[in-house]
């Protein structure tokens, strides 16, 4: 028997989404919006035209915490009484050999300052006695190490001497960084301030006049290599921890009970 074959039912066509096309054409007139608003004239050239794009499309980072720029290092002098210069006092054994010189003893002490400071998150020059660096030198303070006579005076000949310089223009200043270089120095090592032997050697310290007058600058005579040869050479340290106390004493504007301290005519 014959079969008959039904016509295929035709499928309605389909509508075009008019909410998806409406949603494009929105989402292009806003970015063209967003485009001629963020355009100066100059940037509707073709050259500009694709970075514009690309930075409107680029996902943009979120806002970083600001960069914390760090303090600048503060600059400490440290000289070395007499390197590069000459050997300083020179002491000698029974046989009359030189078993120690007033030079090394001088840059031992002044090596572990600038270490100490170093540490301590400063910048610091080493510099020798005549340094060519010394010439308008600037810095927050300048220290110059030095030590007393090898030779016998008499019992009294021991302990430290500090004198400033008077040729700065902060003269309060230059007073407290002696005040604290004394009290510091004192309560460290223990040796006693030999006020009464301090000499124009060291008031007219030729550094002072050298140095840009807006550096704190002192000379200390950290003790006698006769009397104090002991606690000079054998406990250096705390030699040099009582210098760099001194000089942090200063800088950090610490407390401090005021010495009376001399003041020597030339």
């Amino acid at each position: 028997m014959e079969s008959t074959k039904q016509a295929p039912i035709s499928k309605p066509a389909r509508r075009p989404h008019r909410v998806n096309a409406i949603t494009a054409t929105l989402g292009i007139a806003v970015l063209l919006a967003t485009l001629f608003t963020a355009w100066t004239p100059n940037s509707l050239l073709a050259s500009n035209l694709q970075n514009q794009l690309n930075l409107i499309l680029t996902p943009q980072a979120e806002e970083s915490s600001p960069i914390v720029t760090p303090r600048p290092q503060l600059r400490v002098g440290i000289v070395a009484g007499h390197s590069g210069n000459d050997s300083g006092a020179v002491c000698t054994d029974a046989n009359g050999q030189t078993d120690l010189t007033e030079a090394d003893v001088n840059l031992a002490i002044a090596q572990i300052v600038k270490a100490n400071l170093v540490a301590a998150g400063f910048q610091v020059d080493l510099l020798n006695e005549f340094d060519t660096r010394l010439n308008g030198y600037r810095a927050v303070a300048l220290i110059s190490i030095h030590n007393d006579s090898c030779q016998y005076v008499n019992d009294e000949a021991t302990g430290f001497k500090i004198a400033s310089s008077m040729e700065t223009r902060d003269v309060n200043r230059a007073q407290r960084l002696t005040t604290c270089m004394v009290d510091r120095y004192q309560n460290t090592t223990g040796l006693t301030f030999h006020a009464g032997s301090i000499t124009n050697d060291m008031t007219q310290y030729h550094a002072f006049s050298e140095i840009d007058p807006n550096t704190i600058t002192a000379i200390i005579e950290t003790g006698f290599l006769y009397l104090d040869r002991e606690i000079l050479t054998q406990e250096t340290g705390r030699v040099a921890e009582g210098v760099t106390k001194g000089i942090l004493c200063f800088i950090n504007n610490e407390n401090v009970q005021p010495t009376p301290i001399p003041t020597f005519s030339p």
